[in-house]
């Protein structure tokens, strides 16, 4: 780096530590007044807004309140929330400004050059900093759009947030880890959970299955050099995503009617006119098992588009000359797709197919919109067909809601989908960018 052609001066890196103690004050030791006036600045309105609202959110956040009606317990939470982002974010600056008195006393000692003009500060703040100047704004945005509902679920999670405890007519408490006891221990709550936790894992799993080995197996017959009209079918492929999803979904919920859907009305009948073939009606909406068949069907039918086509992009990329070294060697054509086809389109799409499986995992639209998580009850306001994500929906806007038990499933779904997900990535090290 280049030396600086101001004259020397010595500082002491500990004294303007502890001058940082308060913030900008060893900013003015290092002899930068407009740093040291900006971090003080801040330090200042940090102070006042504690004063003025800081110390009454982080009590009431403690409390939620003491007097019903007056307090409003939900309010309370949210407030004393946002204050506690506010006071982490100021802590990452108080951080910063001690480690900045540091670097600069640092400077000084090995005589670099040091700004000490607000025209120097600004210029130097723009030339070196500028990428932070973007990514700053989006960090603060991303902590009050994301982390602050999160954070608010999180903590309602830990609450009586119920229907007998809805402010501000009532008082919300804070108790603990007993919503997350109650859906392993409470009977009516645990034989639901596992219920809807055991259909939800299967339902990710058979459809995201589904509708991506249909993808892969269409893309793959489509390439085939020996297939003609690769656009014609390209175009009927594409229909179900070119659709609305709920639009489908309403349709073929109608399809599956038991008394006037097409499926018993049309095509079971004709099914039955072929020789050593009887299929009585199916009751697809009205018994649990026809019913997640059903939603697996039609998921597989909407969800395979997407796979086929990004498929289909994998598949162009592939050297010929693979497979033709593949057939000298007297390879088979199910032994190249084995061998070349599969493993270059999971190298390459492996992410997207993770991806496949956490959305379902949380796919509210088709089990709602099919048979509103039908048919029948397995306890806890939960339906045959329903998932995590609707009983969560179910127990918030049903005439009893219980809002802290489906923030306590959300947390659990959460951590299910992040960890499920983190260690599939490693395995599959889907996201390592280096050179092996």
């Amino acid at each position: 780096m280049a030396k600086t052609t101001q004259p020397k001066s010595k500082k002491n890196e500990k004294k303007a530590m502890i001058y940082s103690i308060i913030p900008g004050m060893g900013q003015f030791y290092n002899n930068q007044k407009f740093k040291g006036f900006v971090f003080l600045g801040i330090f200042l309105l940090f102070v006042f807004e504690m004063l003025s609202f800081g110390i009454n959110a982080f009590d009431g956040l403690i409390t939620l309140g003491s007097v019903p009606v007056e307090d409003h317990s939900l309010f309370i939470m949210i407030s004393g929330t946002l204050q506690l982002i506010i006071t982490v974010i100021f802590l990452a600056f108080y951080a910063l400004n001690i480690y900045d008195a540091k670097k600069v006393a640092d400077r000084w000692n090995n005589d670099l050059k040091v700004n000490t003009t607000a025209k120097t500060v600004l210029y130097n703040v723009y030339d070196n900093g500028f990428p932070y100047l973007l990514i700053v704004p989006a960090y603060l945005m991303m902590a009050f759009t994301i982390i602050f509902p999160v954070l608010v679920t999180l903590f309602m999670a830990f609450t009586n947030y119920d229907f007998y405890h809805i402010p501000p007519a009532n008082l919300i408490d804070w108790i603990g880890f007993k919503n997350f006891t109650n859906i392993l221990f409470l009977s009516s709550y645990r034989d639901a959970f596992s219920s809807v936790f055991s259909w939800t894992v299967i339902w990710t799993l058979c459809a995201t299955t589904l509708q991506i080995s249909l993808g892969i197996l269409t893309a793959v017959v489509t390439n085939q050099s020996f297939i003609k009209g690769k656009r014609f079918f390209g175009v009927i492929f594409l229909l179900p995503w070119a659709v609305p999803a709920f639009i489908t979904i309403l349709s073929f919920s109608n399809i599956f009617n038991d008394s006037i859907g097409a499926i018993n009305t049309q095509v079971i009948p004709l099914i039955n006119h072929l020789p050593f073939v009887e299929i009585g009606q199916i009751a697809w909406k009205t018994k649990a098992v026809w019913s997640k068949v059903a939603i697996i069907l039609i998921q597989g039918w909407l969800g395979f588009p997407y796979v086929y086509v990004m498929t289909t992009s994998i598949l162009q990329s592939i050297p010929e000359d693979l497979y033709e070294a593949a057939k000298i060697d007297g390879a088979s054509a199910i032994q190249r797709f084995k061998e070349i086809t599969l493993p270059m389109i999971f190298m390459v799409a492996a992410p997207t197919f993770i991806t496949q499986y956490t959305g379902n995992f949380n796919n509210f639209s088709m089990i709602y919109l099919f048979n509103n998580g039908g048919p029948g009850s397995v306890g806890g306001g939960a339906g045959a067909t329903d998932i995590l994500i609707s009983w969560i929906y179910k127990l918030t806007t049903g005439t009893s809601p219980q809002y802290s038990m489906a923030a306590a499933i959300t947390l659990i779904i959460s951590l299910l989908v992040i960890t499920v997900s983190l260690l599939v990535f490693r395995k599959t090290n889907a996201f390592n960018m280096e050179d092996a």
